[in-house]
Protein backbone atom coordinates (compact mmCIF):
# COMPACT_ATOMS: atom_id res chain seq x y z
CA UNK A 1 0.00 0.00 0.00
CA UNK A 2 1.28 3.65 -0.63
CA UNK A 3 2.51 6.04 2.47
CA UNK A 4 3.36 9.45 2.58
CA UNK A 5 6.77 9.68 4.26
CA UNK A 6 8.73 12.83 5.15
CA UNK A 7 12.67 11.24 4.62
CA UNK A 8 14.28 14.34 6.04
CA UNK A 9 14.20 18.33 6.90
CA UNK A 10 12.98 19.56 2.92
CA UNK A 11 12.09 16.30 1.28
CA UNK A 12 9.01 14.09 1.17
CA UNK A 13 7.44 10.96 -1.36
CA UNK A 14 5.18 8.41 -1.38
CA UNK A 15 6.34 5.17 -1.24
CA UNK A 16 4.90 2.05 -0.37
CA UNK A 17 5.15 0.15 2.50
CA UNK A 18 3.11 -3.57 4.07
CA UNK A 19 -0.46 -3.14 4.61
CA UNK A 20 -0.92 -3.38 8.48
CA UNK A 21 -3.10 -6.52 10.44
CA UNK A 22 -4.75 -5.82 13.15
CA UNK A 23 -4.01 -7.58 16.49
CA UNK A 24 -7.04 -8.23 18.70
CA UNK A 25 -8.35 -5.53 20.57
CA UNK A 26 -7.22 -3.60 17.03
CA UNK A 27 -9.14 -2.38 13.94
CA UNK A 28 -8.06 -1.63 10.73
CA UNK A 29 -9.10 1.81 9.05
CA UNK A 30 -9.34 2.94 5.98
CA UNK A 31 -7.76 5.85 5.65
CA UNK A 32 -9.98 8.85 4.19
CA UNK A 33 -8.70 12.28 5.00
CA UNK A 34 -5.96 13.03 6.59
CA UNK A 35 -5.57 17.08 7.83
CA UNK A 36 -1.80 18.71 8.32
CA UNK A 37 -1.06 20.61 10.49
CA UNK A 38 1.82 23.43 12.34
CA UNK A 39 3.26 20.11 13.84
CA UNK A 40 3.63 18.13 10.40
CA UNK A 41 4.94 21.43 9.14
CA UNK A 42 7.69 22.25 11.84
CA UNK A 43 9.02 18.09 10.93
CA UNK A 44 8.57 19.22 7.35
CA UNK A 45 10.88 22.57 8.03
CA UNK A 46 13.33 20.41 10.42
CA UNK A 47 11.62 22.49 13.51
CA UNK A 48 10.38 19.82 15.69
CA UNK A 49 12.42 18.27 18.61
CA UNK A 50 9.85 15.74 19.21
CA UNK A 51 10.24 13.87 16.10
CA UNK A 52 12.78 11.58 14.40
CA UNK A 53 13.19 10.66 9.99
CA UNK A 54 11.72 8.77 8.18
CA UNK A 55 8.68 9.37 9.70
CA UNK A 56 4.71 9.17 8.11
CA UNK A 57 2.94 11.92 9.19
CA UNK A 58 -0.72 12.41 10.05
CA UNK A 59 -2.85 12.26 13.30
CA UNK A 60 -5.86 14.79 12.36
CA UNK A 61 -8.01 11.68 10.71
CA UNK A 62 -11.45 10.50 9.30
CA UNK A 63 -11.17 6.78 8.37
CA UNK A 64 -13.84 4.05 8.08
CA UNK A 65 -13.45 0.56 9.71
CA UNK A 66 -12.27 -1.90 7.32
CA UNK A 67 -12.13 -4.86 9.95
CA UNK A 68 -11.95 -5.59 13.74
CA UNK A 69 -9.56 -7.60 15.61
CA UNK A 70 -11.55 -10.64 17.51
CA UNK A 71 -11.64 -9.07 20.82
CA UNK A 72 -12.87 -5.43 19.70
CA UNK A 73 -16.40 -4.79 21.18
CA UNK A 74 -19.41 -5.23 18.59
CA UNK A 75 -20.15 -1.56 18.93
CA UNK A 76 -17.62 -1.15 16.31
CA UNK A 77 -18.45 -2.68 12.51
CA UNK A 78 -16.93 -2.86 9.49
CA UNK A 79 -18.16 0.44 7.38
CA UNK A 80 -18.45 2.46 10.18
CA UNK A 81 -16.69 5.60 9.60
CA UNK A 82 -14.63 7.51 12.76
CA UNK A 83 -11.82 9.70 13.93
CA UNK A 84 -9.68 9.32 16.89
CA UNK A 85 -7.41 10.07 19.63
CA UNK A 86 -3.80 10.35 18.26
CA UNK A 87 -2.45 9.87 21.65
CA UNK A 88 -0.47 7.09 24.35
CA UNK A 89 -0.61 7.47 28.04
CA UNK A 90 1.35 5.34 30.10
CA UNK A 91 -0.70 5.06 33.21
CA UNK A 92 2.32 5.60 35.08
CA UNK A 93 3.75 8.74 35.17
CA UNK A 94 2.96 12.02 37.45
CA UNK A 95 0.41 13.49 34.90
CA UNK A 96 -1.54 9.85 34.34
CA UNK A 97 -1.60 9.27 37.95
CA UNK A 98 -3.83 12.89 38.66
CA UNK A 99 -5.66 11.65 35.45
CA UNK A 100 -4.55 14.02 33.04
CA UNK A 101 -3.40 11.62 30.45
CA UNK A 102 -3.21 14.10 27.85
CA UNK A 103 0.11 15.29 29.30
CA UNK A 104 1.84 11.61 29.37
CA UNK A 105 5.53 12.26 30.21
CA UNK A 106 5.55 9.84 27.45
CA UNK A 107 3.21 10.20 25.23
CA UNK A 108 3.45 8.97 21.68
CA UNK A 109 1.64 11.02 19.36
CA UNK A 110 0.51 9.51 15.82
CA UNK A 111 2.53 11.00 12.86
CA UNK A 112 5.34 12.57 15.85
CA UNK A 113 6.84 10.05 17.97
CA UNK A 114 5.36 6.88 15.79
CA UNK A 115 4.05 6.15 12.24
CA UNK A 116 0.71 8.59 11.70
CA UNK A 117 -1.88 7.90 9.27
CA UNK A 118 -0.66 9.46 6.21
CA UNK A 119 -0.98 5.81 3.96
CA UNK A 120 -3.95 3.67 3.09
CA UNK A 121 -4.40 1.70 5.79
CA UNK A 122 -3.23 1.65 9.49
CA UNK A 123 -4.55 0.39 13.07
CA UNK A 124 -5.57 1.52 16.15
CA UNK A 125 -7.04 0.24 19.86
CA UNK A 126 -10.50 -0.03 19.62
CA UNK A 127 -10.21 2.46 22.95
CA UNK A 128 -8.87 5.72 20.56
CA UNK A 129 -12.39 5.36 18.53
CA UNK A 130 -14.61 7.76 17.92
CA UNK A 131 -17.61 7.03 16.12
CA UNK A 132 -19.81 10.41 15.50
CA UNK A 133 -23.11 9.17 13.08
CA UNK A 134 -24.23 12.42 11.23
CA UNK A 135 -20.89 13.98 10.84
CA UNK A 136 -19.57 14.31 7.36
CA UNK A 137 -15.91 12.96 6.38
CA UNK A 138 -14.15 16.81 6.35
CA UNK A 139 -15.95 16.86 10.02
CA UNK A 140 -14.36 13.77 11.36
CA UNK A 141 -11.19 15.19 10.31
CA UNK A 142 -10.57 18.16 12.20
CA UNK A 143 -12.18 16.82 15.73
CA UNK A 144 -8.93 16.31 17.07
CA UNK A 145 -7.43 19.68 16.10
CA UNK A 146 -10.76 21.28 17.43
CA UNK A 147 -10.41 20.03 20.60
CA UNK A 148 -6.95 20.79 21.49
CA UNK A 149 -8.59 24.32 21.17
CA UNK A 150 -11.78 22.94 23.19
CA UNK A 151 -9.18 21.77 26.18
CA UNK A 152 -7.53 25.24 26.23
CA UNK A 153 -10.66 26.67 27.09
CA UNK A 154 -11.21 24.29 29.67
CA UNK A 155 -7.72 24.83 30.73
CA UNK A 156 -8.74 28.89 31.22
CA UNK A 157 -12.06 27.91 33.37
CA UNK A 158 -13.63 30.11 30.89
CA UNK A 159 -16.98 31.09 31.57
CA UNK A 160 -19.95 33.03 30.32
CA UNK A 161 -18.94 35.98 32.72
CA UNK A 162 -15.29 36.38 31.01
CA UNK A 163 -14.11 38.55 28.35
CA UNK A 164 -11.30 35.93 26.31
CA UNK A 165 -8.91 37.33 23.81
CA UNK A 166 -7.31 34.34 21.06
CA UNK A 167 -3.97 35.35 19.97
CA UNK A 168 -3.38 33.53 16.64
CA UNK A 169 -6.55 31.76 14.20
CA UNK A 170 -5.10 28.84 12.97
CA UNK A 171 -7.16 25.96 13.58
CA UNK A 172 -6.81 25.04 16.83
CA UNK A 173 -6.76 29.17 17.83
CA UNK A 174 -10.03 28.99 15.71
CA UNK A 175 -10.92 25.81 18.16
CA UNK A 176 -10.73 28.12 21.30
CA UNK A 177 -12.62 30.59 19.79
CA UNK A 178 -15.45 28.22 19.27
CA UNK A 179 -14.94 26.56 22.51
CA UNK A 180 -15.01 30.30 24.12
CA UNK A 181 -18.06 31.02 22.45
CA UNK A 182 -19.64 27.80 23.31
CA UNK A 183 -19.37 28.70 27.14
CA UNK A 184 -20.92 31.62 25.92
CA UNK A 185 -17.72 33.65 26.54
CA UNK A 186 -17.67 37.39 24.78
CA UNK A 187 -14.67 36.57 22.15
CA UNK A 188 -12.11 38.62 20.89
CA UNK A 189 -10.02 37.55 17.69
CA UNK A 190 -6.49 38.58 17.23
CA UNK A 191 -4.67 37.85 13.96
CA UNK A 192 -2.71 39.71 11.29
CA UNK A 193 -4.80 38.51 8.23
CA UNK A 194 -8.26 39.58 7.44
CA UNK A 195 -9.16 36.98 6.08
CA UNK A 196 -8.89 34.39 9.04
CA UNK A 197 -10.04 36.81 11.33
CA UNK A 198 -13.70 36.24 8.63
CA UNK A 199 -13.60 33.09 9.37
CA UNK A 200 -12.86 33.91 13.26
CA UNK A 201 -16.15 35.44 13.67
CA UNK A 202 -18.14 32.38 11.66
CA UNK A 203 -16.51 30.39 14.66
CA UNK A 204 -17.87 32.48 17.43
CA UNK A 205 -15.67 35.87 17.76
CA UNK A 206 -17.65 39.10 18.46
CA UNK A 207 -14.87 41.16 18.21
CA UNK A 208 -11.72 41.08 15.61
CA UNK A 209 -8.34 42.91 15.96
CA UNK A 210 -6.12 42.72 13.02
CA UNK A 211 -2.26 43.25 15.18
CA UNK A 212 -0.82 44.21 11.45
CA UNK A 213 -2.84 47.74 11.49
CA UNK A 214 -4.62 48.56 14.94
CA UNK A 215 -2.70 48.73 18.37
CA UNK A 216 -3.85 45.59 20.41
CA UNK A 217 -3.74 47.02 23.55
CA UNK A 218 -5.69 50.38 22.91
CA UNK A 219 -8.24 48.09 21.06
CA UNK A 220 -8.48 45.25 24.08
CA UNK A 221 -8.62 48.37 26.96
CA UNK A 222 -11.58 49.76 24.56
CA UNK A 223 -13.52 46.31 24.83
CA UNK A 224 -12.94 45.68 27.97
CA UNK A 225 -13.75 48.89 30.05
CA UNK A 226 -9.59 49.05 30.65
CA UNK A 227 -9.99 45.75 32.62
CA UNK A 228 -8.16 43.57 29.90
CA UNK A 229 -9.21 40.27 28.92
CA UNK A 230 -10.01 37.75 31.95
CA UNK A 231 -8.50 35.15 29.62
CA UNK A 232 -6.22 35.12 26.86
CA UNK A 233 -5.25 31.90 24.94
CA UNK A 234 -1.78 32.28 22.74
CA UNK A 235 -2.32 29.86 19.82
CA UNK A 236 0.73 31.44 17.68
CA UNK A 237 3.61 30.36 19.33
CA UNK A 238 5.96 33.47 19.39
CA UNK A 239 8.03 35.37 22.21
CA UNK A 240 6.13 38.40 21.03
CA UNK A 241 2.68 37.26 21.60
CA UNK A 242 3.54 34.99 24.81
CA UNK A 243 5.16 38.62 26.11
CA UNK A 244 1.65 39.91 24.43
CA UNK A 245 -0.71 37.55 26.16
CA UNK A 246 0.69 38.59 30.12
CA UNK A 247 0.64 42.13 29.26
CA UNK A 248 -2.82 42.24 28.58
CA UNK A 249 -4.55 40.15 30.79
CA UNK A 250 -6.29 41.52 33.29
CA UNK A 251 -5.02 41.52 37.40
CA UNK A 252 -5.66 37.76 38.60
CA UNK A 253 -6.54 36.96 35.10
CA UNK A 254 -5.51 33.42 33.06
CA UNK A 255 -2.97 33.03 30.51
CA UNK A 256 -3.16 29.65 28.36
CA UNK A 257 -0.54 29.34 25.85
CA UNK A 258 -1.25 25.75 23.04
CA UNK A 259 1.62 26.62 21.32
CA UNK A 260 5.33 26.40 21.93
CA UNK A 261 8.12 29.31 21.10
CA UNK A 262 10.62 27.77 19.11
CA UNK A 263 13.38 30.55 21.05
CA UNK A 264 13.64 31.93 24.85
CA UNK A 265 11.39 34.07 25.89
CA UNK A 266 12.41 37.45 28.05
CA UNK A 267 9.33 38.72 30.45
CA UNK A 268 8.73 41.39 32.86
CA UNK A 269 8.40 38.79 35.23
CA UNK A 270 6.95 41.83 37.74
CA UNK A 271 3.53 41.33 35.96
CA UNK A 272 3.18 37.98 37.65
CA UNK A 273 3.11 38.85 40.75
CA UNK A 274 1.03 42.21 40.61
CA UNK A 275 -1.22 41.09 38.44
CA UNK A 276 -1.29 37.55 39.96
CA UNK A 277 -1.95 35.72 37.12
CA UNK A 278 -2.45 32.07 36.73
CA UNK A 279 -0.10 31.00 33.18
CA UNK A 280 -1.24 27.70 32.18
CA UNK A 281 0.10 25.03 29.38
CA UNK A 282 -2.88 23.42 27.30
CA UNK A 283 -1.40 20.06 25.84
CA UNK A 284 -3.23 18.20 23.56
CA UNK A 285 -7.02 17.21 24.22
CA UNK A 286 -8.56 15.24 27.37
CA UNK A 287 -12.07 14.02 27.09
CA UNK A 288 -13.09 17.03 24.64
CA UNK A 289 -13.95 15.20 21.63
CA UNK A 290 -17.15 14.26 22.30
CA UNK A 291 -17.86 17.87 22.93
CA UNK A 292 -16.73 19.09 19.73
CA UNK A 293 -18.39 16.28 18.06
CA UNK A 294 -21.64 17.26 19.71
CA UNK A 295 -20.67 21.14 18.42
CA UNK A 296 -20.03 20.14 15.14
CA UNK A 297 -23.34 17.75 15.10
CA UNK A 298 -25.18 21.29 15.91
CA UNK A 299 -23.16 22.97 13.03
CA UNK A 300 -21.56 25.73 15.20
CA UNK A 301 -18.15 25.42 13.45
CA UNK A 302 -17.42 26.65 9.87
CA UNK A 303 -15.67 23.36 8.63
CA UNK A 304 -16.09 24.32 4.82
CA UNK A 305 -14.09 27.63 5.73
CA UNK A 306 -11.33 26.66 7.04
CA UNK A 307 -10.10 24.02 4.77
CA UNK A 308 -7.77 25.85 2.13
CA UNK A 309 -6.86 23.11 -0.03
CA UNK A 310 -7.50 19.33 -0.54
CA UNK A 311 -4.79 17.12 -2.76
CA UNK A 312 -4.61 13.88 -3.31
CA UNK A 313 -1.32 11.64 -2.06
CA UNK A 314 0.60 12.08 -5.11
CA UNK A 315 -0.03 16.42 -4.36
CA UNK A 316 1.27 15.67 -0.87
CA UNK A 317 4.40 16.60 -0.86
CA UNK A 318 4.02 19.33 -3.16
CA UNK A 319 1.31 21.15 -1.25
CA UNK A 320 3.49 21.03 2.26
CA UNK A 321 6.07 22.75 0.56
CA UNK A 322 3.93 25.73 -0.77
CA UNK A 323 2.26 26.12 3.14
CA UNK A 324 6.01 26.04 3.77
CA UNK A 325 7.00 28.42 1.48
CA UNK A 326 3.88 30.90 2.33
CA UNK A 327 2.42 29.73 5.46
CA UNK A 328 0.14 32.59 5.70
CA UNK A 329 -1.96 31.54 2.68
CA UNK A 330 -3.79 28.48 4.34
CA UNK A 331 -5.54 27.78 7.36
CA UNK A 332 -5.77 23.90 6.52
CA UNK A 333 -4.26 21.60 4.03
CA UNK A 334 -5.73 18.53 3.90
CA UNK A 335 -4.81 14.74 1.57
CA UNK A 336 -7.67 12.97 0.45
CA UNK A 337 -7.50 9.01 0.13
CA UNK A 338 -10.77 8.94 -2.11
Amino acid sequence: MRAFVIDEPGKARVTDVERPEPGAEEVLLRTRVVGMCGTDLSTFRGKNPLVSYPRIPGHEIAATIEQTGSAVPAIFQPGMNITLSPYTSCGKCASCKRGRVNACQFNQTLGVQREGAMKEYFTAHWTKLYVAEGLSIPELSVVEPLSVGFHAAARGRVSADDNVAVIGCGVVGLGAIAASAYRQARVIAIDVDDRKLAVAREAGATHLINSGSRNVHDELARLTDGLGPDVIIEAVGAPATFRMAVEEVAFTGRVVYIGYAKEPVEYETRLFVMKEIDILGSRNALDEFGTVIEALRGGRFPVDSIISRVVGLDQAAGALQAWSDNPGAYVKVQVSFE
